[in-house]
């Protein structure tokens, strides 16, 4: 899901599944060897399944639920659940309603510096619809379309490439 057989995974990498739904982005990730999944999810129904998903997959001990909007907790910077400071992201997985452009938008334009340097982002949208291949921290590597849905792969930019932008 979201591209996790086109990044490859690093054993023990921290992943980041924001607009989580089902939780089956991140879960995929622990499955195949993340060592931690952190999934930001603000419907209390979705929360429940992310839980029970990780519960049924015996995959709870690498995980943090967030029950909040994706954009603020980006903003408030970042916390866990224990309000810690702000974690790094080896893999951050986006995939927001369709609909919702801006919040799509807006996630990768504050996203960066919760991404290590040299991370990935996985941005799920409408094909029509694509961010820009530059973005905040981001610089969009390549796109894959599968239907009307496409992949926007961005890697997290080093401090010079960023100040070039």
């Amino acid at each position: 899901d979201l591209g996790q057989a086109e990044v490859r995974l690093r054993r023990g990498a921290a992943v980041l599944d924001l607009f989580a739904g089902s939780g089956a982005g991140g879960i995929e990730a622990l499955s195949r060897g993340a060592a931690s999944a952190v999934f930001v999810e603000r419907d209390a129904g979705a929360v429940r399944v992310i839980a029970e998903n990780l519960r049924r997959t015996g995959l709870e001990a690498g995980a943090t639920i967030v029950r909040r909007d994706a954009v603020a907790w980006l903003a408030a910077g970042a916390r866990g659940a224990d309000d810690r400071e702000s974690a790094r992201f080896d893999i951050v997985l986006v995939d927001p309603p369709y609909v919702d452009t801006a919040s799509l938008v807006r996630v990768l334009e504050i996203v960066g510096p919760v991404v290590r340097e040299g991370g990935v982002v996985v941005s799920k949208h409408f094909w029509r619809d694509a961010p820009p291949p530059g973005i905040g921290l981001l610089a969009s590597e390549r796109e894959r379309r599968f239907g009307e849905t496409a992949l926007t792969f961005y890697r997290r930019r080093g401090p010079q490439e960023a100040g070039e932008a």
